[in-house]
Parts: structure tokens; C-alpha cells; sequence
């Protein structure tokens, strides 16, 4: 158990802090995924099917006044289903750019070692090298999922919104 722990700690430090930085954004990236899919199919049918029922207890649908209740119903359920949409897409945008950042560092930590050493460092070198590589792999990784999942959501939620306004105009 602790020999796991301490190549966990080994690897996090040739990766430099902005490695950590990454590692804790993509965490927080996929606690946000997890959520819209969780909000997605377990909570929003609940939500929309009350919403439905709030409808259909109107006696008068037909009016200006009523329309507009309409419309505001559709408008809750909308900011609901895009809620936690722009984080995603926010976070998949500032990811890479961490990972730039890494690699950076990385390549400032290689120039002090040849300033120190010249060539002759081969392991500080790639200390740089995996400090530059690490983190730059792991944000244009992470990023390049969360894109895909960021689209796929934002995909659900329009085809959702579409089809709680036919529901409400219909009934």
C-alpha cells in the first residue's frame, strides 16, 4: 500500500506543480462530466415530468398570461440542463493551456541544469524533459476527453430542451 503511495508521489514530482495543477483541474473536470450525466438521466426526467404536470393543472393555456408561464417554465428547465456547461467547456479550454505551462517550466528547469553542468547532466535533463512532458501530456489529454464530452452533453441538452417545448406546446 505505501509502495503505491510513494510511486504516486515519485511520479507527481517529476511532473513538476503545474502537473499537480492539471491532475486537480481534470479531477474537478470530471466531477462536473459526472454530474451532468447524473443530472441528465436521473434527475431532469423527474424534474420534467413535474413540470409537465404544473402545466397540464392549468385550466386556461391559451392565453397571453399563460403563455408566458409557459415560457418561463421552459426557460427553468432550460438554465437547468445548460447549468455546469460553460465550467466543462471553460476547463477543456484551460487545460492545454496548463499543460503549456508545464512545459515551460520544464524547459526552464533543463537550461539551468546545462547552465550548471553544461551536457554533462543527463539526469537533470530529464528531470526537465519529464517536468516539460508530463504535464503538457496529461492537460491536451484530459482536454481532448472533456471536448469530446463537453459537445456530446451540449448535443443532449439541446435535443432535451427541443423536446420539453414540444411537450409543453402540445399539452
Amino acid at each position: 500500500m505505501f509502495d503505491q503511495i510513494d510511486i504516486m508521489r515519485d511520479f507527481f514530482a517529476k511532473g513538476g506543480p503545474v502537473f499537480t495543477g492539471v491532475f486537480v483541474l481534470s479531477i474537478f473536470l470530471w466531477a462536473l462530466i459526472i454530474e451532468r450525466y447524473y443530472f441528465l438521466y436521473k434527475v431532469y426526467p423527474v424534474r420534467l415530468e413535474a413540470i409537465v404536470q404544473q402545466w397540464q393543472r392549468r385550466r386556461e393555456r391559451s392565453s397571453w398570461f399563460a403563455l408566458k408561464i409557459r415560457d418561463g417554465l421552459l426557460s427553468e428547465i432550460s438554465i437547468e440542463l445548460k447549468h455546469n456547461l460553460i465550467p466543462i467547456q471553460a476547463l477543456t479550454g484551460i487545460l492545454p493551456l496548463l499543460g503549456l505551462l508545464g512545459t515551460v517550466t520544464g524547459m526552464i528547469a533543463i537550461f539551468e541544469v546545462l547552465n550548471v553542468f553544461g551536457n554533462g547532466n543527463a539526469r537533470g535533463m530529464a528531470e526537465g524533459i519529464s517536468r516539460a512532458l508530463l504535464p503538457t501530456t496529461a492537460g491536451l489529454v484530459t482536454s481532448i476527453i472533456g471536448i469530446y464530452f463537453s459537445a456530446d452533453l451540449y448535443k443532449r441538452t439541446k435535443t432535451k430542451e427541443l423536446m420539453a417545448k414540444e411537450l409543453l406546446t402540445h399539452n
